[in-house]
């Protein structure tokens, strides 16, 4: 065991001096030290219920013969930073749980670790950690919030971002949109539709790092206690069988999870997640790749954004395991991967059911012959954008416009709140990069203020930055090389004709060679927006978004 590091011997009286301090009874000692990550929280409904979620994996933990020892690491509320100078910080904190989690563990010598989590940045650099430690290890969610209900309508934080549009427009009254406001978010967890959160929370099942039921289990429902103590439970099992986190997560994996996320439909940031994770394993993900699933794996569900249905309508559908179900009928997964329930993913699918059809469709009747992702390549994105196909409009599938150019998200939400933004132009926001932003900030406002204007189907955006998973309409990020970087995103000249192809995987600026080649002569890198702090040192770090903007060693 790890822990006889600092349990074991004469030589380690002092540390056990340590441990009597806290309060540590001999026999617990004896017992392996299993690391429960806490990232529980007042500001972020995701978490504020967490604590719940901690206490019931500890007992898990100590009914099969462990002793729990809790840690915390931070969270940001992606909702509540949006929009503002808060959201730079959002993509640079996943390294910050990453890092702080691993330099916690190998202070401390845990033999193994539960990781509580929910929300975006959060439950991706926790499952790096994961990939980085290699120890057995087990994700649990807090759960997807319950959806809000408006005169019968089910809406979701979604609805009011595209309400403040709306209001805007003159489509809906402020009384309605205040009513909204107190209805959309009834209570604790991840946001309802799938976003980011729910999208990685599922995608944490899809790679075999979370039990089945983590990604869709009410926040609210005994059955996420029930969870978490399983959870609990079963590190221990994983500890004896020396099931270590490296040993789910093999490069075959990538390729389950991307089927699976291709067909829920998941938010673009899982591509992100999923490059990062990826490296931290040892492997490159390869964005071609992505195309290649995309086209043979169908879009089964149509989860808000993109329809009606929201998580918990997955849940009560039959969740992730019922999808899986559905794509090993189809021979479009590895059935043989083992999965933290010692079992491999075809054996935890094998009495899986679709109980309602209208929310998880069959292979042979989908929603969409191919999944819910694409990437996307040409002279604007040689090294790839990323696009939610799944819930763009058939008349903006294949696209041409002229580009309106903003420096920055601010100066684009204004443009669209004054009107100045009409119908058939591609609006392009730049310098939102991973480096040039920094931290890459998700566009949730001016996407929902186009989605509430009625102009999600009539205008384009593209940016360096990137989108939350609540964002509809044909909204391409991830933009690589991004501007600061030297990218052609930055070298996009008001004007100019920007073509997009989602079924032929491209994004060009119909500008010749010679002219960019002119303009890249003229172009120079501005000043960072933030200099300063934690930042700058990111920006001088970071990776594009192409390599999952990841930290470079070099």
């Amino acid at each position: 065991m790890r822990s006889h590091k600092v349990t074991r011997g004469i030589n380690r009286a002092p540390h056990r001096s340590l441990f009597r301090a806290s309060g540590f009874h001999p026999e617990e000692l004896n017992r392996p030290l299993v690391g429960v990550v806490n990232s529980a929280n007042e500001i972020v409904p995701g978490h504020v219920h967490l604590d719940s979620i901690a206490e019931a994996v500890k007992t898990g933990i100590r009914i099969n013969g462990g002793t729990p020892i809790e840690f915390s690491t931070i969270a940001i509320c992606d909702g509540i930073a949006m929009n503002h100078s808060g959201m730079h910080y959002s993509l640079a904190s996943r390294e910050v749980v990453a890092d702080s989690i691993e330099l916690m563990v190998e202070a401390h010598c845990f033999d193994a670790l539960v990781f509580i989590t929910n929300c975006d940045k959060i439950t991706p650099g926790m499952m790096m950690a994961a990939a980085r430690l290699r120890l057995p290890s087990i994700l649990v969610s807090g759960g997807p919030m319950l959806a809000g209900v408006q005169n019968g309508v089910k809406i979701d934080l979604s609805s009011v971002f595209e309400g403040v549009g709306a209001v805007q427009s003159g489509r809906i009254s402020e009384e309605k949109l205040a009513d909204m406001e107190n209805k959309a978010c009834p209570g604790c967890g991840s946001c309802a539709g799938m976003f980011t959160a729910n999208s990685m929370n599922c995608m944490a099942e899809a790679l075999g790092l979370a039990l089945p039921g983590n990604g869709t289990i009410p926040a609210v429902s005994a059955d996420r206690i029930q969870l978490a103590k399983e959870a609990g439970i079963r590190i221990m099992d994983l500890l004896t069988e020396g099931i270590g986190a490296d040993k789910i997560l093999v490069n075959e994996a990538f390729d389950n999870a991307l089927a699976v996320d291709m067909a829920l439909g998941c938010s673009t940031n899982t591509l992100l997640h999923l490059t990062a994770l990826a490296h931290e394993c040892g492997f490159s993900l390869n964005l071609n790749r992505v195309n290649e699933i995309s086209r043979c794996t169908p879009q089964l569900c149509l989860l808000s954004p993109a329809g009606p249905d929201r998580i918990e309508d997955l849940g009560r559908a039959g969740g992730v395991t019922a999808v899986i179900g559905e794509l090993l009928k189809a021979e479009l997964l590895n059935p043989d991967l083992l999965t933290v329930t010692g079992k491999t993913i075809a054996e935890n699918a094998s009495e899986a059911a679709v109980a309602d059809r209208s929310v998880i469709r069959s292979v042979e009747e989908p929603y969409r012959p191919q999944g819910g992702l694409a990437v996307l390549f040409c002279n604007l994105s040689p090294e790839g954008a990323v696009v939610k196909q799944g819930a763009v409009s058939s008349s903006m599938q294949n696209f041409t416009g002229p580009a309106r150019v903003f420096e920055s998200e601010e100066s684009a939400v204004q443009a669209i709140n004054d009107g100045h933004i009409t119908k058939g132009c591609v609006v392009v926001i730049r310098y939102e990069g991973p480096r040039g932003g920094p931290g890459m900030r998700e566009m949730l406002a001016p996407t929902s203020v186009l989605a509430g204007m009625g102009l999600d189907d009539k205008v384009a955006l593209i940016t360096d930055g990137r989108f939350s998973g609540a964002t509809k309409g044909a909204s391409i990020g991830h933009v690589s090389p991004e501007a600061a970087a030297g990218g052609a995103i930055g070298l996009v000249e008001d004007g100019d004709l920007i073509s997009i192809d989602l079924p032929g995987h491209t994004l060009e600026l119909k500008v010749s060679k010679d002219e960019l080649q002119k303009r890249r002569e003229n172009w120079q890198a501005p000043e960072p927006k933030i200099n300063h702090g934690y930042l700058k040192r990111y920006a001088r770090q970071v990776s594009s978004a192409g390599s999952g903007a990841v930290l470079d060693e070099k």
